[in-house]
């Protein structure tokens, strides 16, 4: 009895000891120390099972932004030791494991959105707009970093250029970076090296790039004057003092900004003759009726035939601090046109700003006077040409039907017939 006892005891000592033996650790792995990753990731002829390359830069990752991290702090799958060849492909590295505030401004932005919707998107990634390559990121205080100051326009030119634009939202081509490039912003980056112009980044953001189409972002239309005026504060406050920019603050988004007249990326220098041009027909695309009646005048028929030196919208009406006639403030105010008109001229007297550079003569409320005279002369105009076709045409059914008979002319006298023949001429005879 005592030694069956015994047997059982021993058979549960054992089977307790089952569980206990199969929770034994296993040895632990090794974790890869930067060098042992470069054993392999060193050799240039290294590749994977599909042929990519592997190699890694070594120099170049030291001098880079990341240089001082260890490669399992990006490749945390391999944290926790490995056998090596480890697995020929790696979990992805997550930026936001040190970078969450930037990756989830990236996410809320319309690149991470496109790549969300479509994985074969084109959209940018952390990569693409940091240097292109994972292991050779600087810092963008750098001047050779991808995301330096100077270096943005260009970077963001990798997909908005010419030679292969991505389409925006709406089908619209997204090449825009010859369009900046050739910009009076453009042209202080890449050829006097102002850091105090503005880059893409400037008015678009970093990571949380949004469309226009949205209210938080910083280029819709009611943003671009808070935008814009990061750098022109002195031109944001005389915007947001005049007609549009109230309009614009008061939430009608069809109130020009800065961008309707400037536009967004080939903004060129407002003191040529090509911008001031344009800038009347800019005016008009709103104001239709007001650049027609221009037009009827002398200054809108010089500036037709492209001469500037004449009176244009903003020389009247002001650039941005734009009032409407009614408003004391404004320059066009009746109380202001002798010294507004005095601009170019001099001695103008209430009498000669009595003139109106908008007049309509088709508009009898605002003019009946030009209204009735130019009914007036169209009438003239056309009882004249009535009056006279009619006239011509009775003057010439009368010549056709009063005709005078045709009179052969008198015969001559024989005499002077033979004197007019000519005598017949004679054929030389030759030796033969």
């Amino acid at each position: 009895m005592r030694g069956r006892i015994a047997a059982w005891c021993m058979s549960a000592l054992l089977l307790a000891a089952v569980p206990a033996l199969a929770q034994t650790p296993a040895p632990k792995l090794p974790v890869p120390a930067n060098e042992d990753c470069q054993a392999c990731h060193g050799d240039p002829s290294a590749t994977r099972a599909n042929g990519a390359p592997v190699v890694v830069d070594t120099e170049r990752f030291a001098k880079s932004a990341h240089g001082p991290l260890s490669c399992v702090d990006c490749h945390s799958d391999l944290a926790a030791g490995v056998e090596f060849p480890h697995p020929d492909k790696l979990a992805k590295v997550k930026c936001a494991t040190c970078h969450e505030q930037s990756v989830e401004q990236y996410e809320h932005g319309i690149h991470a959105d496109a790549r969300h919707k479509d994985p074969n998107s084109r959209a940018a990634t952390c990569v693409d707009c940091h240097g292109g390559s994972a292991h050779g990121i600087l810092p963008s205080s750098d001047p050779e970093s991808a995301t330096n100051k100077l270096k943005v326009a260009r970077t963001c030119a990798k997909c908005h250029g010419n030679k292969a634009p991505v389409n925006l939202s709406g089908g619209r081509n997204g090449a825009v970076a010859a369009l900046f490039h050739d910009s009076i912003h453009g042209q202080a980056l890449a050829k006097k090296g102002l850091v105090v112009a503005p880059t893409c980044s400037d008015c678009h953001g970093n990571h949380a790039i949004v469309p226009k189409r949205l209210p938080d972002s910083p280029v819709s239309p009611r943003n671009v004057p808070v935008t814009c005026g990061k750098c022109h504060e002195g031109i944001r406050h005389e915007f947001a003092g005049g007609i549009h920019g109230a309009k614009l603050a008061g939430g009608n988004l069809s109130a020009p900004n800065c961008a309707s007249c400037h536009s967004a990326h080939g903004i060129a220098r407002t003191d040529t003759d090509d911008w001031q041009l344009h800038a009347v027909e800019q005016c008009g695309t709103c104001h239709k009726e007001s650049l027609k009646t221009y037009r009827d005048t002398f200054h809108g028929q010089v500036t037709a035939l492209g001469f500037t030196p004449v009176a244009k919208c903003v020389d009247c009406h002001g650039a941005h601090e734009v009032l409407p006639r009614q408003d004391g403030r404004s320059a066009v105010a009746e109380a202001n046109l002798i010294k507004t008109c005095g601009q170019c001229h001099e001695g103008a007297t209430a009498n000669f700003v009595a003139y109106n550079p908008h007049a309509n003569k088709h508009d009898k409320s605002r003019l009946p006077l030009l209204y009735y005279s130019a009914r007036f002369m169209e009438g003239l105009l056309v009882f004249v040409f009535g009056f006279f076709g009619v006239h011509t045409m009775l003057w010439f059914s009368r010549g056709r039907t009063a005709r005078v008979p045709h009179v052969p002319p008198p015969a001559k006298h024989p005499a002077l017939r033979a004197v007019e023949k000519p005598a017949p001429r004679k054929r030389e005879v030759t030796g033969d």
